[in-house]
Formats: C-alpha cells, structure tokens, sequence
C-alpha cells in the first residue's frame, strides 16, 4: 500500500489543495488503485511557502498545483506504485 499524504492546512488549501485531492482520488478510481493507494490528508506539512505539499511515502515534494496534478499522478505516484508491486 502506498500512502500519499496531502497537505490541507490553509495555505495549502488556498493554492487548491481540494482540488488536487479530488483529481488523485478521481484517477485512483479510473486506475483501480483503491487496494494499492492510500490518499490522507494532513494540517500543515510546514512546506507552505511554494504550493501544495504532497508527501508520497517518505517524500516530501513542494509546489503541486491543481493543473499539475494529474501529471504528477501518473510521474511520481504510480512509479511508487510499481515499485510496490514488483
């Protein structure tokens, strides 16, 4: 199981955080990924200053935007998610 963690304290929330949430959880379901990702939110990953903070495991990456999302889905997230199944 892989867990990412999205940061939804105000700052993060202001620059789109639910929206980010709500595209991870959407192709979650289109991929079938239920079983393979945990998708958790978190009050202030204390990375505020740059964008959304996502933490994908143990990492940590700055600056996710809403239009950004689903790229950063299919680059960072399903590689973490195939390494698991491997």
């Amino acid at each position: 199981m892989v867990t990412v963690v999205i940061c939804v304290g105000s700052s993060c929330y202001v620059r789109g955080s639910d929206q980010v949430a709500a595209t991870f959880e959407n192709l979650i379901d289109q991929e079938g990924l239920a079983d393979q990702v945990e998708l958790m939110g978190a009050f202030c990953m204390e990375e505020c200053s740059m964008g959304v903070a996502v933490r994908v495991e143990d990492k940590v990456y700055r600056g996710v935007h809403p239009e950004d999302a689903e790229a950063f889905f299919r680059d960072e997230i399903l590689s973490v998610v195939k390494k698991d199944v491997a």
